[in-house]
């Protein structure tokens, strides 16, 4: 059996350098062995060219390459359920304790529970520290404890005790490396032996230049134009620190990115404090709504086939490259809500399955938000109306024309519903489930 052995545990923090969790085992006096585990209970829900896993896999590469050509280190790679893997790896090392940094969907808290719990049969202390969010959990509530859900008094909220305690300071693990284990040989896996194959979507880098970040208030609402960060994807695996990110939305004069990551961080306090949400609507009434769910619509609005253009262009720019400009998404999520009385389930499913950028909280609270029964919602008789979307957005149809290039020609379907019957029902029906 090899010597003892710290073990850190990647998951949502696929970086070397400032990473909480990572700094705070590899200063903990044991040599540390990282590892990372592809979640065979994640990975079986996913399509088998998924772009996420390749990014993961391509990520977790260069990190492996980083540390073995500069250092001599390595990073074992695991395949299978975590609490099983970990069984495995304690019956090879010696293992002193367990260094990870916290997750806070439902999903993660039971298995990390039922990782602790094997640790606690052998005495393994399992320790997680604070890493992707800036404030998490309860930091940040009202006077009288409670959780904040309404967004613009969280973000005083925040803004004020960020003031108070100051930016988090960076967590230099990087300059910690020589304290892994020595040795390459340690275990990994191929895309191919995890059922998968390349994906012809990649992840784009991001962009958190000064010209961006200063602009972003002005340009964010342009879908033709890529004034948008791309950051989603690399908070939400990690790959920044969101110590990093913040520092340099606080560096512009335009607070309005500053203010987008603090959207982030409200709607995962949100599903930490009411985690039913995932499933049910925080507004318990409007799950007496009478959803038509016609699968045929749904397919005509996956496929982007409405005969609403702007709607149809963000559908087909999901689908051909995992991503969707903000503004569309808040169209689209309405559309399928209202226009059409489908479940917003569906569309969150949907979007869980496409989305680069893809977060449970952000994805559940925004499509809340669209059906009009989570917090902070828009009121159920705010309905979008996609023509006037269109003239305000997307006026000379850049957008449109560049995902629906038969717009405006025979070949483009008619609308599928009537917009001023489709409102009219959907008040109907929101009224009847609401004073039910």
């Amino acid at each position: 059996m090899a010597r003892g052995v710290t073990i850190f545990w990647f998951r949502r923090d696929l970086r070397i350098d400032d990473n909480a969790g990572f700094f705070k085992a590899l200063t903990s006096g044991n040599p540390v062995l990282p590892v990372f585990i592809f979640d065979t209970e994640i990975l079986r829900e996913l399509p088998r060219d998924d772009a996420r896993v390749n990014f993961i896999f391509q990520r977790l590469t260069r990190m492996r390459k980083a540390l073995e050509a500069k250092h001599g280190r390595s990073l074992a790679i695991y395949y299978g359920k975590p609490a099983k893997v970990f069984k495995q790896i304690l019956s090879e090392w010696e293992v002193r304790a367990v260094f990870t940094n916290r997750d806070y969907e439902p999903y993660a808290q039971s298995r990390d529970q039922e990782v602790k719990a094997i640790l606690d049969d052998s005495a393994i202390p399992f320790h997680t520290f604070k890493d992707q969010v800036i404030f998490e959990k309860s930091e940040v509530v009202k006077d009288d404890g409670h959780p904040y859900v309404v967004y613009t008094p969280y973000k005083r909220r925040w803004k004020a005790l960020l003031e108070e305690k100051g930016v988090p300071a960076s967590q230099p693990s990087q300059e910690n490396l020589h304290h892994i284990v020595e040795g390459k040989g340690l275990p990994s896996v191929t895309l191919e032996e995890l059922g998968f194959e390349t994906s012809s979507i990649t992840v784009p880098d991001f962009d958190l230049s000064e010209a961006l970040i200063g602009n972003y208030g002005k340009t964010r609402d342009i879908p033709s134009r890529d004034g948008t960060s791309h950051l989603g994807p690399h908070l939400r695996f990690g790959t920044i620190s969101i110590r990093k990110a913040l520092k340099a939305a606080m560096a512009a004069a335009d607070q309005t990115f500053w203010d987008e990551l603090i959207w982030r961080e409200f709607f995962m306090q949100i599903l930490w404090h009411f985690p039913h949400t995932v499933n049910t609507a925080f507004k318990a009434p409007y799950d007496r709504i009478q959803w038509r769910n016609d699968r045929a619509e749904f397919e005509k609005w996956k496929t982007g086939k409405t005969g609403y253009a702007l709607v149809d262009a963000g559908m087909r720019q999901l689908n051909k490259t995992g991503y969707m400009h903000n503004r569309v998404r808040m169209l689209v999520a309405s559309f399928l809500c209202k226009h059409l009385l489908i479940d917003w389930r569906w569309g969150e499913a949907y979007f869980a399955e496409k989305l680069l950028d893809f977060e449970l909280s952000s994805n559940v609270g925004n499509w809340q938000w669209a059906a009009g029964s989570g917090v902070d919602a828009a009121p159920y008789f705010r309905i979008f109306n996609p023509m006037t979307q269109v003239s305000k957005f997307d006026r000379d149809h850049t957008y449109i024309r560049t995902w629906v290039p038969e717009f405006d020609s025979e070949a483009y379907p008619g609308k599928m519903v009537d917009h001023k019957e489709a409102r009219e029902r959907c008040l109907r029906t929101y009224k009847a489930a609401l004073e039910a």
